[in-house]
């Protein structure tokens, strides 16, 4: 199946939606950059990639799996646009010199593999174009959708610091379940991974009650590995400045069918459960 894009000007969607705290909001902040599926048409990626592919590092439905952050208190931004378009949680800068133009000198690991602010891999390592993008497409991706959700996420955290003292940020992640690891005995292997860059991004009381909530829901979490928060945890990890976030990436296996990308027989059971742990989140007095 080849992937077919709207031309449409009326079916293109906004880059990014907020959903806004209802009624009283608290210090927290929910952010989903990987969970949009939208393809702009100037991509130029090439033709015959399935959705699959396109889709393959793609938090299915995870903006959907925290829609009850609103309802407690926490404003929601959720990207639109595909990650395979531009990664929102990737630094502006980490441009990969093997797909852009002009670009030159070191790059990280993650970067060299493909997966730079503009990825050149699809998640499931394919490849997505036949040809170099020009440093002007690049910047222009960017410029559209990058640097305006920042801007908008900037916005929503110095909000809730100027309301509490502090502001928290729950950056919502899935990962594969082959990245999870095998429980022992088999099974899915862990559940939940939070990422708080080693200690760096929040204080470790804030990290260890958020990993209590999970597990009191019958979890299996780990912390760090292999996820230890990306650009947004390190943007916001500020403690001494009244700005803490954690990165939480979510097993696949516990909602979807990994093999369609459809819910899975267990997605309402786990939907609850993530709700219940949410709503206890927006309970908690979170330390500055």
């Amino acid at each position: 199946m080849t992937a077919a894009l709207p031309t449409d000007p009326a079916e293109t969607p906004p880059p990014f939606v907020i959903h806004p705290a209802m009624g009283e909001a608290g210090a927290m902040v929910f952010a989903s950059p990987h969970s949009g599926g939208w393809l702009p048409p100037d991509m130029g990626a090439l033709p015959d990639l399935s959705w699959m592919t396109l889709r393959s590092a793609e938090d299915v439905a995870v903006d959907r799996l925290v829609a009850a952050g609103p309802r407690v208190g926490a404003a929601l931004i959720a990207a639109q646009v595909s990650r395979a378009y531009v990664d929102l949680n990737r630094a502006p800068d980490e441009l990969d010199p093997a797909l852009i133009e002009g670009v030159a000198g070191s790059v990280s690991a993650k970067v060299a593999a493909g997966f730079g602010v503009v990825p050149r891999r699809a998640g499931d390592g394919e490849a997505l174009y036949d040809r170099r993008l020009s440093a002007a497409e690049a910047q222009a991706r960017i410029a559209q959708v990058h640097t305006p959700y920042h801007a908008a996420l900037a916005g929503l955290m110095h909000a809730a610091r100027a309301r509490h003292g502090t502001a928290l940020l729950l950056d919502w992640h899935s990962m594969p379940s082959r990245a999870a690891g095998p429980r022992p005995k088999g099974g899915r292997g862990v559940d939940i991974v939070l990422g708080d860059r080693h200690g760096a991004s929040a204080r470790g009381g804030v990290t260890r009650r958020i990993r209590a909530l999970f597990e009191g829901q019958g979890l299996r979490v780990a912390l760090n590995m292999p996820y230890a928060g990306g650009y947004a945890t390190q943007t916001w990890g500020r403690p001494d400045e009244g700005f803490q976030a954690v990165q939480v990436e979510i097993n696949r296996a516990l909602y979807l069918d990994e093999a369609t990308l459809a819910p899975s027989s267990d997605a309402e059971r786990f939907s609850a459960l993530l709700e219940r742990i949410i709503v206890a989140l927006a309970r908690e007095a979170w330390p500055r």
